[in-house]
């Protein structure tokens, strides 16, 4: 059987818990939710350093440092009193977001897997065993652009606890070894682009220092993709972009 460690490499789906953050929702114009809800994000959209963060021609991208929560045994139907039951530990994550290609998809009331399915949009660090976080609802979360703090807040901020998460998808369909749950960012979500340090941190209240860090480069997209009007729901033509890993890009 694999290692629990090395999850990224054989975890079957990544649940991301979207809104169950009052000020994040509201900093981009959305209603606090009223119960939890989720999206799927591909486990191929996993990066881990040294490996770069790549961008996509013409898209806003948006970061968005979380906690992630990673299911140790199979279940269904779980009850809030047996949830941690499931964990066998956590990671600090970054959900990447393509908030253009969001935003024109809530317009057209259409998924966001396009936003939030590209490859390294994902980006985590290592394994922490559950053990080493005893209190996972009082966490200081950080994520920093180059020198610029951008996110700063902390798990207790969490509308719905890790318990609640659990039971609800687990509600759903079954949690699987290896799945990670990203329970959601903190305000200060924001764009960055080619060439930006992404720095992010998790410490446990009370710690000295941060019980675990990632750094991450981000780079332009190498390689071929459409871009073009649909980004912004006009469906009206699509242009061919050829991206050179330096980052620049001419039409076709």
């Amino acid at each position: 059987m694999f290692t629990i460690e090395t999850f990224p490499s054989w975890g079957r789906k990544i649940v991301a818990i979207g809104r169950n953050y009052a000020e994040h929702a509201k900093e981009l114009g959305n209603a606090v939710p009223k119960a939890p809800f989720f999206f799927l994000k591909p486990p191929s959209s996993y990066v881990r350093h040294p490996d770069p963060i790549e961008l996509p021609a013409g898209v806003n991208v948006h970061h968005e440092v979380e906690l992630g929560v990673v299911i140790g045994k199979r279940g269904r139907d779980v009850s809030v009193a047996n949830a941690y039951d499931f964990v066998d530990g956590y990671v600090l994550a970054i959900d990447l977001t393509a908030r253009d290609l969001q935003d024109a998809a809530k317009k057209e009331g259409k998924p966001w897997s396009a936003a939030k399915g590209f490859d390294t949009f994902t980006p985590i660090g290592e394994f922490i065993p559950k053990e080493k976080i005893p209190d996972p609802h009082n966490l200081h979360l950080w994520l920093r652009v180059d020198e610029q703090i951008r996110q700063d807040g902390n798990t207790k901020d969490m509308i719905f606890d890790i318990p609640t998460l659990i039971t609800h998808v687990s509600s759903i369909m079954h949690l699987e070894r290896g799945d990670v749950i990203l329970t959601g960012t903190p305000s200060g979500v924001g764009p960055f682009g080619p060439g930006s340090i992404i720095t992010a941190g998790l410490r446990p209240i009370g710690h000295k220092g941060d019980l675990s860090t990632v750094k991450f480069t981000a780079i332009a997209r190498p390689g071929e993709l459409l871009v073009g009007l649909y980004r912004l729901g006009l469906m009206h033509h699509k242009v061919l972009v050829s991206m050179a890993p330096g980052g620049n890009f001419r039409h076709k």
